[in-house]
């Protein structure tokens, strides 16, 4: 076996930001393995890919760091034939982790550039069954509804109720973050038909959501 000092970054990353801070999910554990985390920065920035913080990838966006990645893909409990709505592409690489795990993967980006990015990323790695479209991630994807989990990678001031009770199946899983523009909380919310169950996981910081159910855009 080989020493930590041995290890390559990717697998120090994940053995120190991950294994260590309590999950293990074996699944989870191979898509990170299997998703170079560095090909989703920008060449000046790779120095970056496997520090423990969130790091810019331009656009006032961020890639969120390992550990709440990890956390929230652990979370939703993907199974390999779920359908999953994404909201917030960013980079690309979250969207590539489910990917692995998921049937299909819907993700929705509503900055042009980043989508692109994103798409010849995904491209490249050759991962197909990952669905991208550009617009307001709040109104969904109504014609692929519903769907057995929701990942929202950027925070709202409350929980999208609209989207989680019109696209969410019953008993479908949704992860989020939502608060405040500069703290929010990680939650976990489970639909049981009119009713969505939440619970808290953790404080985090993300982006704003923006649009129908989250955040007014700033004015020009």
């Amino acid at each position: 076996m080989k020493q930590l000092t041995e290890a390559s970054p990717l697998e120090r990353m994940i053995q120190q930001q991950v294994i260590e801070r309590g999950i293990r999910d074996e699944r989870l554990i191979a898509a990170l393995r299997a998703v170079p985390r560095e090909k989703f920065f920008r060449d000046d920035a790779r120095h970056e890919a496997f520090a423990g913080r969130a790091a810019p990838i331009g656009h006032g966006q961020t890639i969120s760091e390992p550990y709440i990645v990890a956390l929230m893909t652990h979370r939703l409990q993907v199974k390999p034939e779920h359908k999953i709505l994404e909201l917030g592409t960013g980079s690309g690489y979250q969207t590539a982790v489910l990917a692995k795990l998921a049937g299909h993967v819907y993700s929705i980006e509503r900055v042009k550039a980043l989508l692109d990015q994103a798409f010849e990323r995904l491209m490249e790695l050759g991962i197909r069954n990952v669905h991208l479209r550009y617009g307001d991630g709040t109104l969904g994807w109504h014609e692929e509804a519903p769907f057995d989990r929701i990942l929202i990678a950027a925070g709202a001031p409350d929980v999208p109720r609209e989207l989680l009770l019109g696209q969410l199946k019953n008993g479908g899983i949704a992860i989020l973050p939502a608060g405040t523009e500069r703290e929010q909380t990680l939650l976990e919310v489970q639909r049981h038909g009119d009713e969505l169950k939440t619970e808290e996981i953790c404080p985090c910081v993300f982006v704003k959501l923006i649009g129908k159910e989250g955040w007014a855009p700033k004015s020009e």
